[in-house]
């Protein structure tokens, strides 16, 4: 029986160099965030997207989030950004709130499931930053397991779903984990609270007054 080839293990003080190859290359990278370990591929690649969704088989209207390195990176994925969605941004970025945006006209339908928005936030794990910055570019943010399961708060478990199917596995030890990012939608002019997560509505206060 032919065993199935472990990904490149990345540790915290190793070069990136190699998930940048892989990145470019349209290949898939498990990697670290403030709650679960999620997979990176190039959000306008539109085959390695495809390829993402083959992978978790995730059902094609459900769109996938990004994360991006800082602020000024928004402008390469979202379309616009409403004044109601800036306070939000200073407040809670880095960190666990996706925000929902009318999506910028280059990422892939397939990324947005259609629907022509898209989930972004900047995340607070030095790794999940890192990855972004090295690459120079947003990543996809869904969790690295297949639709319906657990997502993985170890690279353990992201082995145990994907050995042999994801290109590397960046090493980020064991992660909070917990309910998730706090997911909400801008692109009415308001607040609409799509899931309750790491940040509790109730904390969001100002925007929903």
């Amino acid at each position: 029986m032919i065993q199935a080839k472990r990904p490149i293990i990345l540790s915290p003080s190793s070069t990136f160099d190699e998930a940048v190859r892989v990145f470019k290359s349209g290949g898939v990278i498990a990697y670290p965030t403030e709650t679960f370990y999620g997979l990176c591929v190039d959000p306008f690649n539109r085959r390695a997207v495809e390829g993402l969704f083959r992978l978790k088989g995730r059902p094609e209207k459900n769109p996938v989030s990004v994360i991006i390195k800082d602020v000024p990176m928004l402008v390469a994925v979202a379309s616009e950004v409403p004044p109601i969605a800036r306070d939000l941004i200073k407040r809670f970025w880095p960190g666990p709130l996706t925000i929902v945006f009318k999506a910028h006209p280059a990422l892939p339908p397939e990324l947005t499931g259609n629907t022509g928005r898209i989930g972004v936030r900047v995340s607070s794990n030095p790794l999940a930053a890192r990855l972004s910055s090295e690459l120079n570019s947003p990543i996809t943010a869904t969790s690295a397991n297949p639709t319906g399961e657990k997502p993985p708060v170890a690279p353990e478990e992201v082995l145990d779903y994907f050995n042999g199917r994801v290109d590397i596995l960046i090493d980020g030890g064991t992660l909070p984990g917990k309910t998730g990012s706090t997911v909400l939608d801008v692109t009415s002019g308001r607040v609409v609270v799509i899931r309750e997560g790491e940040i509790p509505s109730t904390d969001l206060q100002g925007p929903f007054k």
